[in-house]
């Protein structure tokens, strides 16, 4: 019926052919060295033809105004089928013999084309997906502005993937007197001439049992299944390994505190914990930052009073839950509510209709005043902050909590890990794994080397920054990352409330001893800018970073 209208168009009505004919017609006016050829006719507007139909003609390229002859050009709204037209090599095909994917196939291979420049952003052609429009992974696509240093991340990596035009010849095996002497000169804080690498890749863990992964904690169930663990059932067992870990723990926060350690974490299978010394992110006192964390947690930390705040809750709607200090304690937030409820019911008394309406109970409005609570728990904003002396208080109360430690399946009776970049009572020194492989990798002029280095294992700030100093040297200051961040780690990149501004030059002084490196120190020092977020894109030209979280 659609042929016997003379001038009847449908594909009127179908805007995305016009776009795909106006992103076809701009390709073909780039191609300058091929001559103009005439379009072929339609394969339903032939028929018409064949069938002695009147058609409405092509107008011309001129316009109605035009003035001469000119060049004709297809109108596309004249087709008469909503079929897709058919490859301009075969023009003579039926439509339906090879009908153009669809709009959702082409963004699909779009999508992966971005994800696969990510692990290669120095190749320049896709070959596999000639029909989509290229896209490269290059310094502009990084919302970022450029730098000659990262920011502090304090999120803990569980995987980095650098590539590099060059060898990662430093990542070879090691010779015994060159291992030895890393090791030596990491146990004993000694500051030494980059490229030397074994420093960068080496940390302190509790407890250590090699035939369980012991990070990350939570969420790991799975990992450990089926894993021996005599203890899950032997409570003197479980008591032992308690104590050591108690002594261990005791032993970092010491360390801590005399700013021999510059940080800590403690992984539990539920939240993880971290402890930072006076001087580092901005902060004249001892931190410690709590995520995630639940309602029932952070009641029994105010019932052992502890003084914490929920540094993402805005002010509107409960910043603070401390049992005391500058901030409303939370007995006097809740008596100050109680008495809004109260007057929020005084105008019923004065139309003398008090009686006939039902006030809700006392535990409708404290459920009501709790929902928010609630709704945070195992949320980025459930982050705790304690600080100063209270800290303290909260060692006492994690050695002591029974909640601590999981009481059934694969976890049950394991003691929180204990990650430092220092030696500390009890530990054991660990190594990342890295791994090195070089393979080809396609560009315009045929094939090229291309260097990947892999890193695993619980890879802390100290890490990266140290790791991406001996890139940039060993490198030529060019290479690219993807970090893989654990994620309820993220949130501890927030910007905490500063009291007074910190005297550089004094940090670096007391810290002088913590065991890290001077510019990884002064990196350690700075506020945290990543808010919630983490690094997860690193490119490095002209030893010029260029990032993306």
């Amino acid at each position: 019926m659609a042929l016997s209208v003379p001038g009847y168009s449908p594909g009127f009505q179908k805007p995305p052919e016009v776009v795909r004919l106006r992103r076809k017609r701009a390709r073909s006016r780039g191609a300058a060295a091929s001559p103009p050829r005439e379009l072929p006719e339609p394969a339903a507007r032939r028929a018409a033809l064949a069938a002695g139909l009147p058609l409405r003609p092509f107008p011309a390229a001129g316009g109605r105004g035009g003035g001469g002859p000119a060049a004709a050009r297809r109108n596309p709204f004249a087709r008469l089928d909503n079929r897709p037209q058919v490859a301009a090599g075969h023009p003579d095909g039926p439509a339906r013999d090879q009908p153009e994917a669809p709009g959702r196939f082409l963004d699909s291979n779009q999508e992966n084309d971005v994800l696969w420049e990510e692990k290669f952003p120095e190749r320049t052609t896709v070959t596999e997906l000639p029909q989509t429009p290229h896209v490269s992974f290059s310094e502009s696509d990084i919302p970022s502005s450029k730098s000659t240093e990262l920011p502090v991340d304090w999120s803990i990596k569980t995987r980095l993937l650098f590539t590099s035009s060059e060898p990662f010849t430093w990542a070879d095996h090691l010779k015994a007197q060159e291992e030895a002497q890393g090791l030596v000169q990491h146990c004993r804080a000694i500051e030494v001439t980059l490229p030397k690498s074994i420093q960068s890749l080496v940390y302190w863990l509790h407890p250590a049992l090699s035939w369980l992964p012991l990070f990350p904690r939570i969420g790991a169930d799975r990992k450990m299944t089926g894993k021996t663990s005599p203890w899950s059932n032997d409570t003197t067992l479980q008591h032992v390994l308690m104590s050591d870990w108690s002594v261990s723990f005791t032993s970092l926060y010491n360390l801590l505190k005399t700013k021999l350690c510059p940080y800590f974490y403690v992984c539990t299978y539920q939240f993880t914990v971290l402890f930072r010394a006076a001087g580092l992110a901005g902060n004249d006192l001892i931190t410690a930052l709590i995520s995630p964390t639940t309602r029932g947690l952070r009641e029994a930390m105010r019932n052992e009073g502890i003084e914490f705040s929920l540094p993402l809750i805005k002010e509107s709607g409960h910043k603070k839950e401390t049992a005391s200090g500058t901030s409303l304690e939370y007995g006097e937030e809740q008596a100050i509510s109680d008495e809004d409820e109260e007057e929020s019911f005084s105008w019923l008394e004065e139309m003398g209709v008090q009686d006939e309406i039902k006030k809700p109970d006392i535990l409708s409005i404290k459920l009501r005043k709790e929902k928010h609570e609630v709704q945070m728990d195992h949320r980025p904003e459930s982050v705790v902050l304690v600080k100063g002396i209270n800290t303290f208080t909260l060692l006492n109360f994690l050695i002591n909590c029974k909640s601590l430690v999981a009481t059934s399946g694969p976890q049950a009776g394991l003691p929180p890990t204990l990650l430092s970049p220092v030696a500390f009572r009890g530990a054991t020194m660990q190594m990342l794994k890295a791994r090195s492989v070089n393979v080809k990798t396609q560009a315009l002029s045929g094939y090229r080397d291309q260097f990947s280095l892999e890193i695993t294992g619980p890879i802390m700030p100290h890490c990266l920054h140290s790791l991406t100093m001996l890139l940039k040297s060993s490198q030529s200051g060019a290479f690219s990352a993807l970090l893989y961040p654990h994620e309820p780690t993220a949130v501890f990149n927030i910007c905490l409330p500063v009291d007074k501004v910190l005297n550089t030059e004094v940090v670096h002084t007391e810290l002088t001893n913590c065991g890290l490196h001077p510019k990884t120190l002064e990196q350690l020092s700075e506020i945290p800018l990543l808010g919630k977020s983490s690094l997860r894109n690193v490119v490095m030209r002209d030893y010029i970073y260029n990032w993306r979280s």
